[in-house]
C-alpha cells in the first residue's frame, strides 16, 4: 500500500495581484517519481517552489491553502526546517563557484550552522556523491572547484548537495533542460535509482522524459491542476481534452 507524503488541498499562489496557482489539490505518494508538466507559464515551477516555501522569497509573493508533509503543516514549520526535509535542484547547474566539490556537498551544513567532525563530513561527502553516481569520477579531485566539472557532472553535484542534508523529498525544476542527451540520460537513470530512498517531484517540459521516468504525472494548465494520474494511463487515455491536446502537440 503506497502512502501519501505530501498532501495539498485548495492551494493557491500569487505574485502580487496575479494568481498563478489556482485551487490545486494533490496527494504525492512516498517513493514515487511524480512529473509535473504543462505549457510555459502554467504555474508548474511556482507550485514546486511553494512546496519548500521558496515562493515566498520573491517580493510580493504569497500563498494560501493547505500543504502538509507527513501530516505536518509545511506553512506552520520554520522555513529552514522545511528546506532541510525538502531539497531542491534547479534548471541550470549551480555549484557554488568559489567552493571545492567537497565543500559544495556539505555547504548546507555550513550555511545552517550545523557543526560536524571531519570524519562526519568525509562520510557525508562520500555517501552523497555515491548516491549521486559521481564519486568514482571525482574522488581524486574533491578539492578542485565544482565549476571545473562538465554540465552533467555539475548537476549531479547539485543533487549530491541536496541529498547530503538527508531530505525526504527532492524537488527538481527541469534539471536536464540545459544538458546534452547523454548527460540527460544519466540524470534520468540516477533519478529512477534515487526514488528508492526519496520522493521525487520533477517539473519537465519534456513529455518523453515524463513518460520514461515518472510513476505519476500532473498536468497543469493556466494555473490549474487539470489531471493527475498514473503516467502510463495519462499518456494512453487522458481524461481531459486539454491533456489530450497537450500530449498530441495541439498546443505547447
Amino acid at each position: 500500500m503506497e502512502s501519501t507524503i505530501i498532501k495539498c488541498k485548495d492551494f493557491n499562489a500569487w505574485f502580487g495581484d496575479n494568481q498563478v496557482v489556482k485551487s490545486v489539490s494533490i496527494d504525492i505518494l512516498k517513493n514515487n517519481l511524480t512529473a509535473v508538466m504543462g505549457p510555459s507559464g502554467c504555474g508548474k515551477t511556482t507550485f514546486l517552489r511553494c512546496i519548500n516555501r521558496m515562493h515566498e522569497l520573491t517580493p510580493g509573493a504569497r500563498a494560501e491553502g493547505s500543504m502538509m508533509l507527513d501530516n505536518q503543516d509545511i506553512y506552520a514549520m520554520h522555513p529552514i526546517m522545511v528546506r532541510l526535509k525538502i531539497g531542491m535542484v534547479f534548471q541550470y547547474p549551480n555549484p557554488f563557484p568559489n567552493m571545492s566539490i567537497y565543500d559544495n556537498v556539505i555547504a548546507g551544513y555550513k550555511l545552517n550552522g550545523i557543526r560536524l567532525s571531519r570524519s562526519e563530513r568525509d562520510d557525508i561527502v562520500e555517501d552523497s556523491l555515491k548516491k549521486a553516481a559521481l564519486w568514482m569520477e571525482v574522488r581524486s579531485t574533491l578539492h578542485k572547484k565544482g565549476t571545473f566539472l562538465s554540465g552533467g557532472q555539475q548537476q549531479r553535484l547539485c543533487i549530491a548537495r541536496a541529498i547530503a542534508m538527508k531530505p525526504e523529498v527532492l524537488l527538481l525544476d527541469e534539471p536536464t533542460s540545459a544538458l546534452d542527451p547523454v548527460s540527460t540520460s544519466s540524470i534520468e537513470d540516477l533519478l529512477i535509482e534515487l526514488k528508492k530512498n526519496y520522493t521525487i517531484i520533477i517539473v519537465t517540459h519534456n513529455m518523453q522524459q515524463a513518460a520514461r521516468i515518472s510513476d505519476k504525472t500532473a498536468f497543469f494548465y493556466m494555473g490549474e491542476l487539470v489531471e493527475y494520474d498514473n503516467t502510463k494511463q495519462m499518456f494512453i487515455s487522458p481524461k481531459d481534452s486539454r491533456t489530450q491536446n497537450y500530449i498530441t502537440g495541439r498546443f505547447s
